[in-house]
């Protein structure tokens, strides 16, 4: 797995990431999130340990929408400023015909 780019604001993160077809996605994710979480929590001392919420969401994205996908991570900020990640992560989610329960999209 090597990473390729990343950002987000203060309540989610985006990684674009290339994956080794040997690796499952849930797998890059539990290491991802595994060593994010050892990290933060060994270098920054607080009343609260870090941890990830349990879900996470994974996309692909062909080569051809690389550098797109470059810019929306780099342009986060501005772009919650017109719509919420919540309310785009649904329409994302209802624009490619992909059932969801929303009682566990945010756990």
């Amino acid at each position: 797995m090597a990473p390729v780019m990343a950002g987000g604001t203060a309540d989610h993160v985006h990684l674009l990431v290339k994956v080794s077809s040997t690796l499952s996605v849930s797998k890059g994710v539990q290491l991802i999130k595994g060593g994010s979480s050892k990290f933060v929590n060994e270098t920054f001392t607080g009343p609260e340990r870090f941890q990830w919420q349990s879900g996470y969401g994974a996309f692909s994205v062909s080569i051809s929408h690389r550098e797109d996908t470059i810019r929306y991570i780099q342009n986060q900020e501005a772009h919650h400023r017109k719509m919420t990640f919540q309310e785009e992560f649904i329409a994302i989610l209802k624009k490619h015909g992909l059932e969801y329960d929303e009682r566990y999209v945010w756990d």
